[in-house]
């Protein structure tokens, strides 16, 4: 039999537990040992629109949250606790409690809770006396319909870009904040010849366009690398003409492909709501025909401008090559005084020659000239059978071309079997004079080569 005392104190822990779980701001309740509702507060009364008054001594913790009876968690806690019967009422939505031993706890949406249904997290335990005998179970329930919209809403959206990066033709990753692959498409598989499942998680963004780790575009602008970091692996890197915050970049990459592959790359930050960079997206585009056509166009215009200015069969500069850089040496003799000179020759008794032997030997004459002349000067200096010497004077360029000369006659020429012959030169110069022009100044080194001819063929004329 109890003494009054022992009442008092009942009371006074009666009192206190009430306070206690009152108090909790988590929506709480607390049924006995008979499932019947000993607490539930003012928490509770918010979130499920019951007031406490209308609950409390009846086995109804199931009406707000349920159309018809049935256990809740801490019903079947109370009833075994065995992990098959929480499974059969919440299969795939729960978890022991990683904090409470014997404890479990659950999310579920309960479409006639509330107005509209509600997502709810609950966590239900046993109570145990000083003893250890089980007395009554508390559950506590958090509303958490907002995160899960946002989840769901984040799910939506991830799968929305999902969708359209995988449905692009245009070959794209992504790279979350830590720099690992979130995404991989169709197009890219194909131009990198890589699988999705092999490259999605991890941080190979370079594989296999570079034989070795480095940072890729997308890498470089999620931290916000300096134009000089960009540089330093990107030569050709600038900013997005397109995109605001975006770079592009063209570069030829040897090791895709057979014969290696030109790429026009473009990657983009993606930020959040609050304008955050959380990753970054990246396209390739294969260039490799744009940029062979473009290399060939420069080729053939290339080819063009020396075809234009230089003699298809000697390889020197033509007429109109050596006039135009006659010209110019002539301004820039007047204007810093320097001293110009021009050699001017012929092939001696050429027309006999090619009478004789024919034009295609003659030709082999004209060539054996050129490489003589070649052979003792820059070929920039050489125009057909005009050099033109900057920074020369007349006992200078006469001592050229006595080296031309003599080279030349010691040139031995094999016109037919068993026939050897060589050729001779005539060569005029002149030395530039302030008020002459192109064609005074040539005619004056072609009054030499006259001279040199009239003379006897084979020798050098200056003419001052």
């Amino acid at each position: 039999m109890s003494s009054p005392s022992d009442g008092v104190i009942r009371s006074l822990e009666d009192t206190t537990t009430a306070q206690v779980v009152n108090l909790n701001p988590i929506a709480t309740f607390v049924i006995n040992d008979q499932h019947i509702i000993t607490h539930w507060n003012i928490a509770c009364e918010r979130l499920t629109g019951c007031k406490a008054e209308d609950v409390i001594n009846t086995n109804k913790q199931w009406h707000p949250f349920y159309p018809s009876e049935r256990p809740v968690m801490a019903d079947i806690l109370l009833d075994g606790a065995r992990e098959s019967d929480v499974a059969q009422y919440y299969e795939g939505k729960y978890r022991r409690s990683k904090l409470i031993e014997g404890a479990f706890e659950a999310e579920d949406y309960f479409p006639h809770f509330s107005n509209g249904g509600r997502w709810l997290f609950f966590t239900a335990a046993l109570l145990r006396d000083h003893g250890g005998k089980i007395i009554g179970a508390i559950e506590t329930l958090q509303d958490i319909t907002a995160r899960r919209q946002a989840e769901l809403a984040l799910h939506r959206e991830q799968a929305r870009m999902a969708a359209i990066i995988n449905g692009s033709s245009v070959p794209t990753f992504v790279i979350d904040k830590h720099h690992t692959i979130t995404h991989l498409n169709r197009a890219y598989e194909i131009l990198m010849d890589v699988s999705a499942k092999d490259m999605i998680g991890t941080d190979r963004q370079w594989h296999p366009a570079y034989p070795a780790p480095r940072p890729v575009l997308a890498d470089l602008l999620l931290d916000e690398a300096s134009p000089e970091k960009f540089a330093e692996f990107h030569e050709h890197c600038r900013p997005s003409r397109l995109v605001p915050g975006a770079v592009e970049a063209e570069a030829f990459f040897p090791t895709l492909g057979v014969q290696g592959r030109w790429l026009y790359q473009t990657a983009a930050p993606i930020t959040d709501d609050k304008g955050v960079v959380v990753g970054v997206l990246e396209t390739l585009q294969d260039i490799s025909e744009r940029k062979q056509a473009e290399i060939a166009l420069q080729k053939s215009e290339e080819r063009y401008r020396q075809l234009s200015t230089t003699d298809s069969l000697t390889g020197l500069g033509n007429l109109r090559s050596c006039y135009e850089h006659l010209e110019r040496e002539m301004a820039r003799s007047r204007r810093y005084t320097s001293p110009l000179s021009v050699l001017l020759f012929d092939v001696d008794n050429f027309k006999e020659y090619n009478d004789t032997w024919g034009h295609m030997e003659g030709d082999a004459a004209l060539k054996a000239l050129a490489g003589c002349v070649l052979g003792n000067q820059r070929v920039s200096d050489s125009e057909e059978f005009v050099i033109i010497l900057p920074e020369t004077t007349l006992d200078q360029a006469e001592i050229l071309a006595e080296r031309i000369r003599i080279d030349y006659a010691g040139t031995l020429l094999t016109p037919a079997e068993n026939v050897t012959v060589s050729c001779t030169v005539s060569i005029g110069i002149a030395q530039f004079r302030q008020e002459d022009t192109a064609k005074s100044f040539l005619n004056r080194a072609d009054s030499g080569t006259y001279q040199a001819k009239a003379d006897g063929k084979n020798r050098v004329v200056p003419v001052a």
